[in-house]
């Protein structure tokens, strides 16, 4: 199977450099994260050939959501495969919890403790980093459904990943980003989704996340000022990609070169993951 051939949105590429093989994770269904019943998983040699779909989480009454699966993310955490995934249902708030397996092939069981996220905010999008001092955290959306300007936050969570152990510390909210545009009947709602947390090799940490921009969907970047989590965050004026795409993470092919992984069109049911060549170029991101 071949990318064209695949129906995946919010695409995650985990590298397993042991088996010399590119897992790629993503929310499967045709309705844009509604009722999607588990997570779509697919392993490659060079990212152009596929093998599956695998479906390594099923929806279980161990879960809190039972109405849908949204935008996976896996890392190897601390001996462990980790998955931190959007779980609905309804009547009950958004929230992210944690799934973990001794495989990137899972089957992924439930680990957290409920959700990470505050119990009554609408969340999503979820994304680990473990920073200097090995601390982990957990960057994610509080939707603009409820709070009109959508707004990343950052939570502290325990060392094995089961509950968050500090408050929400609010990073930056949409309207910050000059090419974010509002949209809605009094033009005061900006959406945001889709944090990823990369470090370059000059050492400047950045957060990729999306939004609605003048053509469409787009990627922007943001800059931590103090090189922490907690920034301040400053937003590059221009975004990075600016139509066409969304939900962006960077990842390191086995030949070392960088990519990015978003889906494209983000128009359902056509989109597909896309793999785009990037470079660092003055601890900004630059597509090749």
């Amino acid at each position: 199977m071949r990318n064209n051939n695949i129906k995946i949105r919010n695409p995650f590429v985990l590298p397993v450099i042991t088996e010399g093989t590119y897992y790629l994770y993503g929310t499967i269904g045709d309705s844009c994260c509604v009722e999607a019943a588990g997570v779509g998983a697919y392993s490659s040699e060079n990212l152009e050939n596929w093998n599956g779909p695998y479906n390594v989480v099923t929806d279980d009454d161990k879960f809190l959501g039972d109405h849908s699966f949204c935008a996976p993310e896996v890392h190897f955490y601390n001996g462990k495969y980790y998955m931190l995934v959007n779980l609905k249902v309804d009547q009950i708030c958004k929230g992210i919890q944690v799934l973990a397996s001794d495989s990137p092939k899972g089957p992924f069981i439930l680990h957290s403790d409920g959700v990470v996220t505050p119990s009554d905010w609408e969340c999503l999008d979820g994304t680990l980093y473990v920073d200097e001092e090995e601390e982990p955290w957990i960057i994610f959306c509080h939707e603009w459904l409820q709070s009109s300007d959508g707004k990343m936050y950052a939570i502290k969570l325990s060392k094995e990943l089961r509950t968050a152990v500090s408050e929400p510390y609010l990073l930056f909210q949409a309207s910050d980003a000059a090419w974010s545009q509002a949209f809605g009947e009094d033009k005061k709602c900006y959406i945001i989704h889709g944090p990823f947390i990369h470090k370059t090799q000059s050492g400047q940490l950045l957060m990729l996340w999306s939004s609605g921009g003048t053509d469409g969907y787009a990627i922007g970047t943001a800059y931590s000022e103090s090189g922490t989590i907690l920034g301040p965050w400053k937003q590059d004026k221009e975004h990075l990609l600016c139509r066409h795409g969304c939900h962006g993470m960077i990842f390191k092919t086995f030949e070392g070169n960088l990519m990015l992984a978003i889906h494209s069109p983000n128009d359902t049911p056509y989109e597909r993951p896309v793999f785009i060549n990037v470079d660092e170029c003055n601890g900004k991101l630059v597509l090749k």
